[in-house]
């Protein structure tokens, strides 16, 4: 975060109410399935001055996922997809943060899916900071990663008669955060 000011480095809290965590993936192999969680908690060290010192985590309840259909976000919380019951929380932790650009950030580190636990490299973009008007300082962070899901152990499928498969391997994960500095 070198192109902002020291005041940014310190401790954060991801804001919830303010925060998106989603994901697309494709159905039937012609459309995108577009869906989000609802239960999470994250915190990260920025520090603006030396951006290899950053780190994150983030928590996120399986169970909150929402697709915008029931039935699908049932099937989604059994063992063909999370298996919720077994594994709660999906959990990211970086190891390493590298600036690539003015705002740009690459943040890499362990995702963990079902108990598997593999690296990615997120790409995030800062996009700014405001005092809000209760007097907190947040930040912005917008990011995506593509990953297999099947890296993950989500493997259920269905093929479909003219070839292909109902759910696509690779699931976009994207990150739309607003943190909020600590005191």
């Amino acid at each position: 975060m070198t192109t902002t000011t020291p005041r940014l480095t310190g401790e954060y809290a991801i804001d919830p109410a303010h925060t998106r965590l989603g994901f697309v993936a494709r159905h039937a192999m012609v459309t995108k399935v577009r869906g989000s969680f609802h239960e999470f908690e994250g915190t990260a060290h920025l520090d603006s001055e030396d951006p290899g010192n950053s780190r994150a985590r983030v928590t996120i309840k399986a169970g909150s996922i929402d697709t915008g259909n029931q039935q699908r976000d049932q099937h989604l919380r059994t063992n063909d997809f999370l298996d919720v019951p077994n594994h709660p929380e999906i959990t990211f932790e970086s190891t390493r943060v590298r600036q690539v650009g003015t705002n740009e950030y690459h943040v890499t580190g362990d995702l963990t899916i079902k108990s598997t636990t593999r690296p990615v490299t997120i790409d995030f973009e800062y996009t700014g900071s405001a005092v809000d008007p209760y007097g907190n300082l947040r930040v912005g962070l917008e990011g995506s990663v593509a990953i297999s899901r099947k890296d993950f152990g989500v493997n259920w499928n269905a093929a479909l008669e003219g070839g292909g498969v109902l759910v696509s391997d690779r699931i976009l994960l994207e990150f739309d955060i607003s943190a909020i500095k600590q005191k």
